[in-house]
């Protein structure tokens, strides 16, 4: 496997300010670039020291770079791609950390000079914060990476991101793209939009009644919305970005909710109970 000379990172969020900081003493590589799009984002990176340069430009950022590493907004991917893509070796080695896979496939396809190898990257973690300081490390420790890679590229390519990922503390999957998006939009998509609906319902409660809710918020509903304190571009992206996947989904949702619904009217206790009792297993191996 060879060495890595220089990695790069575009963008400066939860996900790539933490890679940072794991990587950072690991040896991975010899030096480090970022960029992030606001002066203001640059300045506390800076600050931070958690990459060797902080640049002011895209070029400056991935020139010379083994590996590339995307970390911005889905719906800015395109962009990104576009800007760099004449400023890259032959051999760079290009990877993403965003929860949807298919349309960025379809841009890198566009856009990248057919010599590079592209894979796609999805570290199923993170926290309801953004930005480069609430990384921290730690934050992908005995998590799950899943990798979607086209069959064409290098296999030393892809044994460098697997590699990667290991080092910061991740198990890596390969999975087709399509599937990956249809996954994540019934684990982590939609689970998000339940959260920003329950919290937007609120919002619109009488103001009475929206204070006593707020006030008296059992931990299991602060648990639950948590997620609603996310990030709003990057959670509309990827909306908009997986809506086919999302719409299937919600689909098969609103069905089972629609018999929930009857259930409780018709006072089916039977039922009821065994759709709880089958749901408690699954929960309990999910915490397994």
């Amino acid at each position: 496997m060879k060495k890595i000379n220089k990695i790069a990172f575009i963008g400066m969020g939860l996900i790539n300010s933490s890679l940072a900081r794991d990587l950072n003493d690991l040896g991975f590589y010899n030096s480090s670039s970022a960029y992030s799009r606001t002066k203001k984002t640059r300045n506390i990176l800076r600050k931070l020291d958690i990459v060797d340069k902080v640049e002011e430009s895209y070029e400056k950022t991935v020139k010379g770079a083994d590996i590339v590493i995307i970390g911005v907004p889905v719906a800015a991917f395109s962009n990104v791609i576009k800007k760099i893509s004449p400023f890259l070796m032959k051999s760079t080695i290009i990877t993403d950390v965003g929860s949807v896979k298919k349309s960025l496939i379809k841009s890198a396809e566009k856009y990248l000079p057919k010599n590079i190898d592209f894979i796609p990257g999805h570290p199923i973690a993170g926290t309801e914060n953004s930005g480069p300081e609430a990384g921290f490390k730690g934050l992908f420790k005995n998590g799950y990476c899943i990798l979607t890679p086209k069959s064409n590229i290098k296999k030393e390519s892809l044994d460098i991101i697997i590699k990667m990922w290991n080092l910061a503390g991740m198990k890596v999957d390969i999975m087709d793209p399509e599937y990956h998006d249809m996954v994540l939009a019934i684990t982590s998509h939609i689970p998000h939009i339940i959260a920003y609906s329950i919290v937007g319902t609120i919002s619109s409660l009488e103001k009475s009644i929206k204070k006593e809710v707020i006030k008296y918020a059992a931990s299991g509903f602060k648990d639950f919305t948590r997620i609603a304190a996310s990030d709003p571009i990057m959670w509309r992206d990827i909306l908009l970005s997986n809506k086919g996947s999302i719409l299937e989904m919600l689909s098969i949702f609103k069905k089972d909710l629609a018999t929930l619904e009857k259930a409780i009217r018709n006072e089916d206790s039977k039922f009821l109970y065994n759709l709880f009792s089958k749901t408690r297993l699954i929960r309990k191996k999910i915490n397994k």
